[in-house]
């Protein structure tokens, strides 16, 4: 018999919250998905490898299950040309995702199940035209995940803050608890102006549960603004930084170079978004952002762009939790150069002190 479901607030003020995201990236990376467009399809056209990353998050320590409607908008959809397939990809995300976040051991309890809406990329903050249209898209989306019996709804990636309100109103709309997290570029501001702080700050003035910040910055960029909103709000804040190791000169992935060669062989000509690897921060940074975090008294932890369920589980585990991939995790005392058992050969352990 499975154990009831507390909620996102209880989860919250009792051991805290991992979600891990980044589906964009790792669906990618395994061959279900375009980049440029990122578009979801993949919950239509291959549902059991979506099913798959969201088991294998899940068995790294997440606690949600978020529906990968991320850029499963109607621009989006307009942008490939399939928007009569809006709904149906729509519904098919948050049906997978559902039955992940039911389909948990015996006695377990069951994950939270997230709706997701996202930045459009029309927000123009002198253009009225493109807020409504906007709001017509959260809207359309939040009812979606309604019907679907979600638990809560994320609204992220915003790096407009007027995008980010209009987020929040749309899902207050629809009467469930908001996590609303940031991106800002490059700049250190929002887009429209507004300080990254204060945005925060907004958001949790207007009603949301958790806001926080979200892709864009990897671990170094994002934790010097986590520090500050942590020490700005009162309620709960959120922080799932990407995998790459941005600095104070290259806040964000997008215009991140490679310095381990002199030019990028990628097609387009830069790393962003096919040829990041070699800037990837490795486990061991994001369980020390994790852990800084947590002692922060940061709540609400995951992953975003670059995820895989390794990285979950040092979240996991700095969090204080021993999820099942932590069966598995490393023993480096039994490599058979590296390590220390009694039953290693001595003339491979010798010679791996200078390997």
């Amino acid at each position: 018999m499975k154990t009831s479901k507390r909620s996102l607030q209880e989860r919250l003020d009792s051991d805290g919250i991992l979600c891990a995201e980044g589906f964009l990236f790792e669906i990618e990376r395994r061959g279900y998905m375009a980049s440029g467009a990122f578009v979801p399809e993949v919950a239509l056209e291959n549902p059991e490898a979506l099913r798959t990353l969201h088991k294998d998050f899940q068995h790294a320590g997440s606690d949600v299950v978020e529906a990968f409607t991320y850029n499963g908008h109607r621009e989006k959809m307009r942008v490939i040309g399939k928007e009569h397939l809006l709904e149906a990809l729509n519904k098919a995300a948050l049906d997978i995702a559902r039955e992940v976040a039911e389909d948990v051991p015996e006695g377990a309890e069951p994950n939270l199940f997230a709706g997701n809406i996202s930045n459009t990329n029309i927000w123009h903050p002198g253009q009225k035209d493109t807020h409504r249209e906007a709001r017509k898209m959260f809207d359309e989306m939040c009812a979606w995940a309604v019907d679907a019996g979600v638990d809560y709804i994320i609204g992220e990636t915003f790096y407009y803050a007027e995008e980010a309100f209009c987020a929040l109103e749309a899902i207050q709309q629809s009467g469930l608890p908001a996590v609303i997290t940031i991106s800002p570029m490059g700049e250190n501001k929002m887009r429209d102006g507004w300080d990254i702080v204060d945005t925060c700050a907004e958001l949790e003035q207007r009603g949301a549960l958790v806001t926080g910040m979200n892709c864009f910055r990897g671990p170094a960029t994002m934790m010097p603004y986590i520090r500050d909103i942590r020490a700005r709000l009162k309620g709960h804040v959120a922080a799932l930084p990407v995998t790459f190791r941005t600095t104070n000169e290259h806040p964000t992935f997008f215009n991140l170079p490679d310095n381990n060669c002199c030019s990028c062989p990628s097609p387009h000509g830069r790393p962003f978004p096919t040829a990041l690897e070699p800037m990837s921060v490795n486990r061991y940074e994001i369980r020390s952002f994790a852990e800084e975090a947590w002692k922060l008294g940061v709540r609400y932890l995951g992953v975003c762009c670059g995820a895989v369920p390794a990285y979950i589980r040092e979240v996991a585990e700095a969090m204080g939790r021993t999820p099942p991939a932590s069966n598995y995790r490393e023993d480096i005392s039994r490599q058979f150069m590296y390590g220390s058992h009694e039953r290693l050969a001595k003339h491979n352990t010798d010679y791996g002190d200078r390997a």
